[in-house]
């Protein structure tokens, strides 16, 4: 079977941007929700809302990858996944080393989902000798003595840091320095990589933040609410609380 050291997707060569790209993995995972269904065909619209995208965009989106789905009948969803998965370089092996085996990291080692979307966990590493040679997810934790060895006995080009912070940026430089042109970082710190790799970072912390501002916005929005609704009516000028003229005028 290739492997994704000798093969990258081809995405950015074809001039797919790279927001739709971001989408591909959304539209992927319904279908293949659609597929183990049995589902045959799927139209535009039901498979942007089991998305979360609207058919517009949808359409736009699939209009760089050559599929423009048939009219009256929708999209073939067996040759769609196909079609993304190939653009998404999912067809091949991808190995990927997972650096820092702590509850994170171990949890990733122990996530069921990578194999069948195409990556293979080929080695856990930690910078603690008391973990070498433990077993976490059926594989051996190697320690980080043997990274770049790890790394070309594997033909890893994706690296997953899930260290402390303080140990990511000096993680992510060995990685390069052995090859790895991928990694997806955990750790809590903007990590800094020379042009031609690629980061994509995960801060679960971040997003719980936006999850704290809409809901902050969602109560003050309900407060209000609840203020106008108990509160009186203006009056109009020369009338009384309720709504009559007084009887006495002012001089």
């Amino acid at each position: 079977m290739a492997t994704g050291r000798t093969h990258r997707p081809a995405t950015r060569s074809r001039g797919i941007p790279e927001a739709t790209v971001a989408r591909l993995p959304l539209y992927l995972r319904a279908l293949t929700a659609l597929s183990e269904r049995s589902v045959p065909t799927v139209s535009s619209e039901e498979l942007a809302a089991a998305a979360g995208v609207n058919s517009a965009k949808l359409r736009k989106d699939f209009s760089y990858l050559g599929s423009y789905g048939t009219r009256g009948v929708g999209y073939d969803v067996e040759y769609l996944v196909y079609q993304i998965s190939r653009e998404l370089g999912l067809t091949q092996d991808w190995p990927v080393v997972i650096v820092g085996i702590g509850n994170l990291g171990a949890a990733l080692a122990n996530y069921g989902g990578f194999a069948s979307r195409g990556f293979r966990v080929a080695a856990l590493i930690d910078a603690d000798p008391a973990m070498a040679g433990k077993p976490v997810a059926g594989i051996a934790v190697q320690h980080t003595d043997e990274l770049e060895k790890i790394i070309d006995d594997n033909g890893v080009s994706i690296g997953v840091i899930a260290t402390p912070a303080g140990a990511a940026q000096q993680v992510c430089d060995r990685l390069v320095a052995a090859g790895i042109t991928s990694i997806l970082n955990f750790a809590p710190t903007v990590l800094s990589v020379p042009d031609g790799v690629d980061v994509r970072k995960v801060d679960l912390s971040i997003e719980l933040q936006i999850l704290a501002f809409h809901e902050q916005r969602k109560a003050g929005e309900e407060a209000a609410a609840e203020a106008a609704a108990v509160a009186p009516a203006p009056q109009e000028p020369g009338k009384g609380p309720d709504g009559d003229v007084p009887a006495v005028m002012p001089a």
